[in-house]
């Protein structure tokens, strides 16, 4: 109890509600007792979650649109990202689980990981409020924000870039390899995307296709980048 709340930089008053928070469902199906699993708080810590999230990359990102922001947050906040987190924190390890659900690698499943720390966010919310819960999720997230840059992108530069300036007007941008340097083995491509006769950015990589990705990627994070009104 004492590491855990160590780790999560958080003392419980009430310490049911992290040994709830930790309570698998296995554990009661394991041992017949009427005991309270982690369900409840993963409903309400999903929300908490939600909502801390999103205020914390509305402060980060200023520069960010609606559409960029829901894309930052749905990546933070799913299963994968958040079984991430629990990962680093070790959460596995303090989770209270069934025999058979541990000896079926319940301790590493992802979802098992995601669904604890959102009951832990519910349980931290509960224990402590609002400003509790902010100051865990900047505790455990603030890095993965920050990896973001200073503007976030998706996986996909060169979609987010032709949804932004599409937005704007029906014309795409343009892609151009404009040099190219290495043996055959070993070659390096540049590229350069242009939209309205601007240069919006440069980019290198080994193929063409990852050039002309690089150059979106730059654009999309260059300060200088800022499409013209409608």
């Amino acid at each position: 109890m004492e590491l855990i709340q160590s780790v999560l930089g958080h003392t419980f008053q009430d310490r049911s509600l992290l040994k709830e928070a930790l309570t698998h469902a296995s554990l009661g199906y394991e041992t017949q007792k009427n005991q309270a699993d982690n369900q409840r708080l993963e409903f309400l810590g999903d929300a908490v979650l939600q909502l801390v999230l999103s205020e914390m990359v509305f402060h980060q990102f200023k520069r960010a649109d609606e559409g960029l922001l829901t894309k930052v947050r749905a990546q933070l906040v799913s299963t994968k990202a958040l079984s991430v987190v629990a990962r680093r924190i070790n959460l596995g390890g303090f989770i209270l689980m069934g025999k058979a659900e541990e000896n079926n690698g319940g301790r590493e499943r992802e979802s098992t990981l995601a669904d604890t720390l959102e009951a832990l966010a519910g349980a931290i919310f509960l224990d402590g409020g609002m400003e509790a819960a902010r100051k865990v999720a900047h505790h455990l997230f603030h890095q993965q924000i920050l990896d973001f840059g200073s503007t976030p992108t998706d996986q996909n530069p060169k979609g987010q870039l032709q949804e932004i300036l599409q937005s704007i007007s029906p014309q795409s941008p343009t892609y151009q390899i404009i040099d190219e340097s290495g043996p055959d083995h070993a070659k390096s491509f540049h590229a350069i995307v242009t939209w309205g006769g601007r240069e919006l950015g440069r980019g290198t990589g080994k193929s063409k296709k990852e050039a002309e990705v690089d150059a979106a990627r730059v654009a999309l994070l260059s300060s200088e980048f800022s499409p013209p009104a409608k």
